[in-house]
């Protein structure tokens, strides 16, 4: 049985109005009455005495399940556990207006819509006679598809006490299965986004260009953003993360915008959730929350589905809270000291048991790719690593580059799983590369903890490949996000080079690329090189079909990302640039290595064995005497080799 206390407002109220209103539970009404004269004169001469706003909520039994206070414009309402998205809710509200004007205002319709009540009531005294306004729906729609609402009154509260309810609902029920439309899960969230410019809050990001991605984020989630709210506030509320007169604002918008989701752009406590559910009755969630809830839906391998389990068990295991009675504690039992074992406690320990479990398991797979990390090693393959922010192109690059057929779309997290491809050179080295998971500002430190065996590809590799959406205005900014992760994950002075993607989008500026037809490179001195780019986004250009270069000035975004940096600007959707980069990377292989032309005897064919495994040969010859090699060694291989060196 629910806990019957008093919800809402119910701050500085003296202790016999307190009585007053628990002692509401106690009546009842009429089964197929709206409410009783006892229930309308008491509620109305509660809220004369404090001047707010008191409702009651009646199931269809007669009992009054839960009062609620608010202030003299809105009521905290309750989630009802009964209320379905084809038939009514099964309850009905009655509440007051302490002004006397008793007609609907529209939070109380929205507010009717949006829990689906059987009725929804509002009473007060009028030139000292009691009053009141009834909302129901008709079970027709209106043309944006919402309910339609039909009001009655204001009119003597004895009257509405005379309207039949039992057939009432039963008439409105049929029509609503009647014109049964598609099941909750596959109707859309309607999100509301909320976050706070507090001073150097974000030492990079604005705080309009933080809550777009946001938006972008729930977008990505399948949610519809209908409102934006930004408070200017020196530090987050302990309580409410925002002030309480937004909070109150943010309650009107919601139930007239039928919003379903509130998401904030910074990490709540357990505290300021829970506060911000009670006080605005709908979904809470805050930025990590909801980049959690992108990659559940984004994993796809059993590696990525547990690393997402492991940060959400994580993320939640603060924030389990019971209500009522669900908290009480069990009996300890005869010969047991203490009162025993909360519920809430049982969770948490099955929880933390469920987590023990999923890091034994990544162990195990990270122990799995430790040893093919061991065989590319003993292999002596190269490996590049692809990091960025999310939404970069880096899949689609990975695409191009290799000819994969990874999935690439422009949503933010797309793709999550790693994949690792090979790649040939033109010079006919063979090298591995590897997509990892997008970064993102305000990255959910669960997430990287959860995602440190996927991510140790990163630590691994020879050298990093940046991608960097070159077109984002916000690029800099992006950078320095992912240069943050990298240094959480102890790589960040590894080898990178920079790979300035979706040059196509550059159409204006000195020297654009004309929708994707041309691709430009520079050099860290600001040199400027142009590459007709015949495109072929399967897999860059064949022999032969090399660009010739030429000097050309270049978009001032491409100069500015690349001043001091190591990098080249590529269209991986066109294939512009791609030649460029392989060169790129080809040279950077090529750096610490040394060509030697090699006779070795045949009685000493075993060196030839080892040759084999420690460098890259490039041409094999025999004569009488032995085998000549030509091969490519890093120079403390060289050593061991020049003996057989010839000239």
């Amino acid at each position: 049985m629910k806990d019957k206390r008093i919800q809402g407002e119910i701050q500085n109220l003296k202790p016999h109005i307190m009585r007053e209103l628990q002692s509401l539970y106690d009546l009842s009404v009429p089964v197929g009455q709206l409410s009783t004269k006892e229930l309308n004169e008491r509620l109305i001469a509660v809220t004369e005495e404090i001047g707010r706003e008191v409702a009651v909520y009646v199931d269809r039994k007669g009992r009054i399940i839960e009062i609620s206070v608010g202030n003299t414009w809105t009521v905290d309402l309750p989630a009802v556990d009964a209320r379905s998205e084809v038939r009514l809710s099964g309850v009905r509200c009655i509440h007051t207006h302490p002004s006397g004007d008793t007609e609907l205002s529209d939070p109380d319709i929205s507010s009717l819509r949006r829990l689906r009540f059987d009725a929804m009531a509002a009473i007060g005294r009028l030139s000292g006679e009691s009053v009141g306004c009834l909302g129901f729906f008709t079970g027709e729609k209106e043309e944006d598809g919402t309910l339609e609402v039909q009001l009655f009154g204001p009119v003597r509260a004895d009257h509405l006490n005379r309207i039949r309810l039992t057939p009432l609902i039963q008439s409105i029920n049929k029509r609503l299965s009647r014109e049964r439309t598609q099941a909750t899960d596959d109707e859309e969230e309607r999100a509301v986004l909320a976050g706070i410019d507090a001073p150097m809050a974000c030492a990079l990001w604005m705080t309009e260009d933080s809550l777009a991605e946001l938006a972008e984020l729930a977008r990505t989630a399948g949610a519809t953003v209908v409102g934006t709210f930004i408070q200017k506030k020196a530090k987050p509320d302990t309580a409410l993360f925002l002030g309480r007169g937004k909070v109150e604002e943010m309650a009107m918008f919601i139930q007239n915008e039928r919003a379903t989701l509130v998401i904030f752009d910074d990490e709540l406590t357990p505290s300021q959730q829970r506060n911000l559910e009670m006080a605005l009755g709908v979904k809470i969630l805050d930025r990590t929350a909801l980049i959690l809830d992108i990659f559940a839906q984004r994993a796809r391998t059993a590696a990525g589905k547990l690393q997402v389990e492991l940060a959400q068990m994580k993320y939640s295991l603060p924030r389990i809270l019971g209500q009522g009675l669900v908290l009480s504690r069990l009996g300890g039992g005869i010969g047991t000291r203490g009162p025993g074992e909360t519920k809430l406690e049982v969770d948490r320990r099955r929880i933390r048991r469920r987590i023990h479990d999923i890091e034994g398991e990544i162990e195990r797979l990270k122990k799995e790719r430790l040893l093919h990390r061991e065989r590319r090693r003993a292999a002596r393959i190269p490996v590049a690593a692809l990091v960025g922010y999310t939404n970069a192109g880096k899949s689609t690059l990975l695409n191009a580059l290799t000819g994969a057929d990874v999935f690439a779309e422009d949503k933010l997290f797309a793709t999550l799983d790693p994949t690792t491809r090979s790649l040939r050179l033109a010079d006919g080295r063979e090298i591995l590369v590897t997509d990892t998971v997008g970064f993102i500002q305000k990255l959910p430190h669960t997430l990287v903890q959860a995602f440190h065996a996927t991510l140790e590809e990163v630590v691994e590799a020879d050298i990093l490949l940046h991608v960097v959406d070159v077109s984002n205005e916000a690029a800099e900014f992006q950078i320095e996000a992912v240069t943050e992760v990298l240094k959480e994950l102890g790589a960040a002075e590894k080898p990178m080079l920079y790979v300035l993607n979706k040059l196509d989008r550059l159409t204006n500026g000195a020297g654009g690329t004309g929708g994707g037809e041309a691709a430009a490179h520079v050099d860290t001195m600001g040199d400027a090189r142009y590459e007709a780019a015949g495109s072929d986004a399967a897999g860059g250009f064949s022999e032969g079909e090399i660009p010739s270069l030429e000097e050309v000035h270049l978009p001032p975004a491409v100069l500015r990302l690349l001043r001091g940096r190591e990098g080249c600007a590529i269209s991986a959707r066109t294939g512009a640039g791609l030649v460029e980069l392989q060169e790129r990377i080809a040279s950077f292989f090529r750096t610490g290595e040394v060509e030697l032309t090699l006779h070795i005897p045949f009685t000493e064919n075993a060196a030839v064995t080892r040759l084999h495994e420690a460098g890259r040969v490039l041409q094999t010859d025999y004569d009488e005497r032995g085998t000549r090699v030509r091969v490519r060694l890093s120079e403390e291989e060289a050593a061991r080799f020049r003996r057989y060196e010839i000239s």
